[in-house]
């Protein structure tokens, strides 16, 4: 599928226990339903073929000949249909029973994966009637057909890159070492498991922490269907709970107690990326277990219909902030108590009992004002020696002036107004700026006197200077070199601006002041702006999103970009998905060029960064986490975007799974 997308699903039909017949026809139906959703790999329950409460019946040679019969039928079925289905059966070889999988596509058998690990204690006891599968791959005949049979199988598709799945059942997933593990350090991305976990109160949640935590662990797409409803209930009640993750995130799960056929598209190239980057995943390796592994080639796309533009899958339009508001709070007192942490530590250790802040009354230097008031509590140091310094010039408003002051006088910290348009113009004369052009060199000149005042200050008293620029605007480039750029200490540089946003918020509302809560509320609701050109009736004239673009849309980008080095034309289309209704294919198109470009242009500004604390999985460090030449050259991204904006393509619109 486009863009390493993979329909998957997990589907739990309504079956007949020792009924192979009826069975077949309900697995045959939800394939045919699956093929006209797109779906190309779709898994089934354990021994669903059978139901997996057969016990004794499971010996019986009239049911076992029934489930060669009926297999034929679903093999047969899968010749007009796109997919590779794995399906639970019980299977008979040499004398002996296993509890497998066969893997099923195009009109083949394409392997058949037994259980490993037969659970004998509690309410199972499958010992009873089945052998422990082999890792140790054997042929043997199927029609006249030689299949493989044995767990270290892995079926590599030919036309999909990246798709390697592997199988195992249930139980397997359960025990200390399971057999997923290895399949996936051999080259498996996607596990399939076919599944019939009775349901006892609060096993829902164990289990799907478990497939979540595998998938993780794994850095692979799982996909594990249970059984459900039509299964004997003389002991036991299945409740049908079918989980499709993804490196640790659960994409779609089924209702309990209603037997459904679940689907998402999960995202190959995510987890391709993902690999490549942790250089603790080991490279694929086939011959690491005794036996090694046998690779069966199959193919998927070859006749099958051009996959539809939509993505079956939520994508988040603010991937830095939870949705979840329990969550975000947690994230918030966490991030906060990192940035102070680090600040903490700096102060300790350089033995500074000061700080120096710009204090704008916008958000960065708020946020950076409150995790400094912080930091200074965790060392027992008064909050009046956090010297909070108001510079007001040509473009400073009485709104941030006046929040700027109450902000400082609430929390504790020192307040001293140096009013800079006099340095400024006269400045503006030595180098003959005539004070009437409003350019770049008039906007960065009051940025870098800002910053000379506020070094030369925490000369005076001994002090720290505090940085206050956000992730977002690094990643952007928007920062005066030498001026705004600078610090001693930058605690919001690994901060993204749509988080900036929330901690505020999460401060607020959790402060007990009301005052201060007030003022930071009205920080909040001020349009971001450094206030560098003139206001236009007492506001603020120069507004940042309007200039290099919304900063949802940047972190949006940055997020993708820097985590998982997708291709410009993939986030577009990310972009159109998370954000359709809010912004057109046209805008999104305008802003992701802007940000590529300055992205690339603006590197030699993050190549020589201040220190700071990182907070999450994606920063720009040049000391850890993005250590890119300041003079790589953006062509292939750009010409990628230039044949977007030619060709009018990328449409993400269409369903989205929650």
């Amino acid at each position: 599928m486009k863009d390493g997308f993979l329909r998957t699903a997990a589907a739990t039909p309504k079956i007949r226990v020792a009924d192979p017949q009826y069975n077949a026809k309900q697995i045959i139906e939800l394939m045919e339903q699956g093929e006209s959703r797109g779906v190309k790999v779709m898994v089934f329950p354990e021994l669903c073929l059978t139901g997996y409460t057969c016990s004794d019946l499971f010996l019986q040679a009239s049911l076992l000949e029934s489930v060669k019969r009926e297999l034929k039928h679903i093999v047969e079925a899968s010749k007009k249909l796109h997919m590779i289905a794995f399906v639970g059966l019980p299977w008979e070889h040499e004398g002996k029973l296993y509890n497998a999988a066969a893997a099923i596509s195009g009109g083949r058998i394409l392997g058949l994966v037994p259980k490993k690990n037969l659970p004998n204690y509690s309410e199972f006891y499958e010992l009873r009637h089945f052998c422990p599968g082999q890792e140790t791959v054997r042929w043997i005949k199927i029609d006249g057909e030689r299949v493989p049979f044995g767990m270290n199988l892995l079926f590599s598709c030919e036309d999909i890159p990246g798709l390697v799945l592997a199988a195992e059942i249930c139980e397997d997933v359960w025990v200390p070492c399971p057999p997923s593990i290895s399949h996936a350090m051999a080259g498996a991305t996607v596990i399939a498991n076919c599944s019939a976990s009775d349901e006892t109160t609060g096993k829902d949640a164990y289990r799907r922490s478990l497939i979540c935590g595998q998938s993780a662990r794994l850095v692979c797409g799982y996909i594990y269907a249970n059984a459900g409803e039509g299964e004997s209930t003389q002991d036991l009640v299945f409740g049908g709970q079918n989980i499709l993750a993804e490196n640790g995130t659960c994409l779609m799960e089924s209702r309990r107690f209603s037997n459904e056929c679940i689907c998402a598209d999960m995202d190959l190239e995510r987890i391709t990326a993902e690999r490549r980057r942790m250089t603790t995943f080991p490279a694929a390796d086939p011959y690491q277990e005794k036996g090694g592994y046998v690779t069966v080639p199959f193919e998927l796309e070859r006749g099958a219909k051009e996959a539809e533009g939509s993505i079956l899958r939520y994508v988040d339009a603010a991937p830095f902030v939870p949705a979840d508001p329990v969550q975000r709070e947690r994230r918030c007192e966490e991030i906060l108590s990192i940035q102070a942490m680090g600040l903490k530590k700096r102060l300790e250790h350089t033995g500074c009992k000061n700080a120096v802040i710009g204090l704008s009354g916008g958000l960065d230097s708020t946020l950076a004002l409150l995790v400094t008031v912080r930091a200074f509590d965790l060392l027992n140091l008064p909050r009046e020696q956090i010297h909070c310094i108001t510079m007001p010039c040509f473009g400073t408003t009485d709104r941030t002036y006046t929040n700027a002051c109450v902000m400082a006088k609430k929390v504790g910290a020192s307040l001293k107004e140096i009013n800079i348009r006099k340095s400024v113009t006269s400045h503006f004369e030595d180098i003959g700026q005539d004070v009437n052009c409003h350019d770049v060199t008039y906007e960065n000149g009051q940025a870098r006197e800002r910053t000379q005042i506020l070094m030369d200050i925490s000369n005076q008293v001994g002090g720290l200077v505090i940085g206050t620029g956000d992730m977002s605007e690094l990643a952007l480039g928007w920062a005066t070199y030498n001026g705004d750029h600078m610090s001693m200490y930058g605690v919001n540089a690994s901060v993204p601006k749509t988080l900036v946003r929330h901690l505020v918020r999460y401060y607020a509302d959790t402060c007990g002041e009301k005052e201060l809560s007030d003022v930071l509320l009205d920080v909040l609701d001020t349009p971001v702006s450094p206030e560098l050109l003139p206001p236009e009736d007492g506001k603020i004239s120069q507004k940042t999103e309007n200039l290099v673009g919304p900063y949802e849309l940047h972190d949006f980008y940055m997020y993708y970009v820097l985590r998982f080095g997708f291709r410009p034309g993939k986030i577009y289309r990310l972009a159109l998905c998370a954000f359709e209704g809010q912004y057109d294919r046209e805008t999104i198109l305008k802003w992701l060029t802007t940000f590529y470009r300055r992205f690339f242009s603006q590197q030699f500004k993050r190549s020589c960064l201040p220190d700071g604390p990182k907070v999450g999985s994606v920063a720009v460090s040049p000391r850890g986490d993005l250590r890119m030449p300041s003079d790589a050259v953006s062509r292939l991204w750009l010409d990628e975007l230039k044949e977007l904006e030619l060709s009018g393509t990328g449409n993400g619109k269409g369903a989205r799974a929650k």
